[in-house]
């Protein structure tokens, strides 16, 4: 009998971050807008980091992006993730402005080039949970 693996950690699913959650889940990447000054912010905050109004919306986004940054991890700092090492966590800029740690599915062996494009693509956890992640080049 082989020994159960652990779970990874999952989100914290609050009132602020619920729509990021339920748009993803659906599979639209979507970021905060201001409702008054239009700033596209992410994380999403209870009010708006440029102009600080209360009145947010959750946006679909182009959901396109640039590597800026990659590390390939081959430590579990989770036992979940033991699994999967090595694996690639990257740093992508959306053509919208905000930027999201995020992973990178069918990378390249030798890692993402810096400043390519990527495109999000959506992994179903489970019923409760789909996470957003990038392809290179689509």
């Amino acid at each position: 009998m082989q020994p159960a693996i652990p779970a990874k950690p999952r989100p914290r699913i609050d009132t602020v971050s619920r729509g990021f959650w339920d748009n993803a889940r659906e599979g639209r990447l979507s970021m905060q807008r201001c409702d008054d000054c239009s700033d596209i912010h992410f994380p999403g905050s209870p009010v708006c980091p440029k102009c600080l109004s209360e009145k947010q919306s959750w946006v679909a986004v182009s959901g396109r992006g640039t590597v800026l940054s990659w590390v390939r991890f081959h430590r579990a700092y989770w036992d979940g993730f033991r699994a999967d090492i090595p694996y690639l966590v990257a740093l992508v800029g959306l053509e919208e402005g905000p930027m999201l740690m995020t992973s990178i599915v069918d990378a390249p062996a030798d890692g993402p080039k810096i400043g390519a494009s990527v495109t999000a693509v959506f992994e179903e956890v489970d019923d409760q949970l789909t996470l957003p992640k990038f392809r290179v080049g689509v």
